[in-house]
Parts: structure tokens; sequence; C-alpha cells
């Protein structure tokens, strides 16, 4: 096990770290741990998106975090990028997670797959605060 700090690079850094540690990533005896709250929502944040159609404040944020999800899930770095430039989502380990995205797209056999999400209170109104999390493994499906 070892631990890597990985600060805001850019996509071809992503790229050039994800792709020097994917030679360990399916070697025997290596764990990867990857750690980041989701969605960091309200004004002292600095960050309200409310899609309306998706009914209270919490379901829209649910909704926006498991966008991202599905395309952690999915394992495309770059869909996973293009979704946070759209939406802006606060996802603090957002440039671990693309690294590791770039790991496992060297791997034949790596699947991803989240197992628990939780907000840390439902926000109905503007003046609340919530803090997304989600846990995901990642296995060889072979």
């Amino acid at each position: 096990l070892v631990p890597i700090m990985v600060g805001a690079i850019d996509a071809k850094s992503e790229q050039l770290y994800g792709k020097v540690l994917s030679e360990y990533f399916d070697k025997p005896g290596h764990l990867f741990i990857i750690s980041s709250d989701f969605c960091h929502w309200g004004t002292r944040f600095r960050f309200t998106f409310f899609d309306k159609s998706q009914g209270q404040i919490w379901n829209s944020i649910e909704t926006l975090d498991k966008m991202g999800m599905k395309l952690i899930e999915k394992k495309s770095a770059q869909e996973f990028r293009t979704y946070l430039e759209d939406y802006g989502n606060t996802i603090c380990g957002r440039h671990p997670i693309s690294v590791f995205l770039q790991v496992v797209n060297h791997s034949e056999t790596a699947e991803i797959k989240f197992v628990h999400y939780e907000q840390s209170s439902k926000c109905h109104s503007m003046s609340d605060s919530s803090v997304s999390y989600a846990s995901a493994i990642c296995f060889s499906s072979s």
C-alpha cells in the first residue's frame, strides 16, 4: 500500500499517472484505495445546482451524483470529465478518481460497482446544505 496524494491536475497528467500506476493494478498484492466525498451542496460550498424536475433538492443532488457514479462504473474518464465540466459537481476527489479510471482502463478484467450512497442531510430549501458520500468496489470480473 503506497499512499499517493493527487491534487488539481489536467487530463493529460491523469492519463500519464494512470498509465504509470496501471502496471501495478492487476498484480497480486497491490491494493488501491481512492477516497472522495461527492457533492458538497449549499451556499456555504458555493454550489446550489437544482433541477426542479427531480422534485426536492435532495433528489436533484442524488440524481446528479448518480449520473457521475454511472460514468465511473462505466470506467469512462472522458465522460466523467465532461460531466464535471457540464455540471460543476463539487466532487473533492475528482482528480484521484480520474487517475484511477485511467488505471482501470488498462485492465481487461476490472469492474467498478457502487455499493452505497448517502447524504449528510436531505436538503429541502436553498438555505440547507449537504455532503454526499458514495462507496464503490473495484474487482476483477475474471
